[in-house]
């Protein structure tokens, strides 16, 4: 495996001699697993002559847009036509303001590519005054951050049908209990704990976890009787909110009147 080695530094003793240190070497592998970890997106750079209001980009923020490096000369009315158009509108003040003093900004937006489809994209870029000889330019990067969305709401759309088959899980357990015991049809189980729940004024996923619950610690040897089940079901209650979120227990007293 190759590997990238730091040059030496030459520090500068106090009696005027130079010791040569030899750094620490790192591989190739050790610095992909520092700096390359997670989603892979595609980057594009561009560069801007801000005198001659040239553009460059490279091949990647074409492929972003949809377009072929033939199709489309680089400017602002290229990229103008292909920003979503509920963005168009933004104006970011810290691109401005790096343009003016040459500090580096990001900012991020909605483009729609040529064959429709949104994609959120991240510019990274440095404005530069020039010195002598010249020209002032921006320089910077466009990052297509698309496919890091497409996993976190992958990720929450995940956790949601988690929550819902554990919510129906503790239901459809808690129906299977009355059923058993009372012998009675799904129907009626349900509407036995639709009942409880409604009682308590609590959901119906709530209910049913009160019901196994306690079902686990106030079982008899013999198993759960139709006795333990309905003094269970009638056990059913309302689950207390945190006191610091109740206005009537939060609010201060008021004086007494003198």
């Amino acid at each position: 495996m190759s590997s990238f080695k730091q040059p030496a530094l030459s520090v500068v003793d106090g009696a005027g001699g130079d010791v040569a240190t030899e750094p620490p070497s790192f591989s190739a592998g050790d610095l992909a697993h520092a700096l390359g970890l997670g989603t892979n997106l595609l980057v594009g750079r561009f560069r801007v002559d801000l005198s001659s209001g040239s553009w460059w980009w490279s091949d990647e923020i074409y492929t972003m847009h949809g377009w072929k490096r033939h199709e489309v000369e680089p400017g602002l009315e290229a990229l103008s036509s292909r920003k979503h158009p509920d963005d168009r509108s933004r104006v970011v003040r810290a691109a401005t303001e790096a343009l003016r003093l040459g500090r580096p900004f990001a900012c991020s937006h909605r483009i729609v590519d040529r064959k429709g489809r949104t994609r959120s994209v991240v510019v990274i870029g440095q404005g530069s005054r020039g010195g002598s000889g010249h020209s002032p330019e921006l320089i910077g990067y466009v990052v297509d951050a698309t496919p890091v969305q497409k996993e976190a709401l992958a990720r929450r759309s995940s956790a949601v049908v988690t929550r819902a088959f554990v919510s129906q899980a503790v239901i459809e357990q808690a129906k299977g209990v009355i059923m058993a015991v009372r012998g009675v049809s799904e129907e009626t189980a349900e509407r036995l704990l639709l009942e409880a729940a409604g009682r308590a004024d609590i959901p119906l996923r709530l209910a049913a976890d009160q019901v196994m619950t306690r079902l686990r610690v106030d079982r008899e040897p013999a198993g759960v009787t139709q006795a333990v089940l309905a003094r269970v079901l009638d056990g059913v209650e309302p689950v207390g909110r945190p006191r610091g979120h109740d206005p009537l227990l939060t609010r201060r007293p008021r004086k007494a009147a003198r």
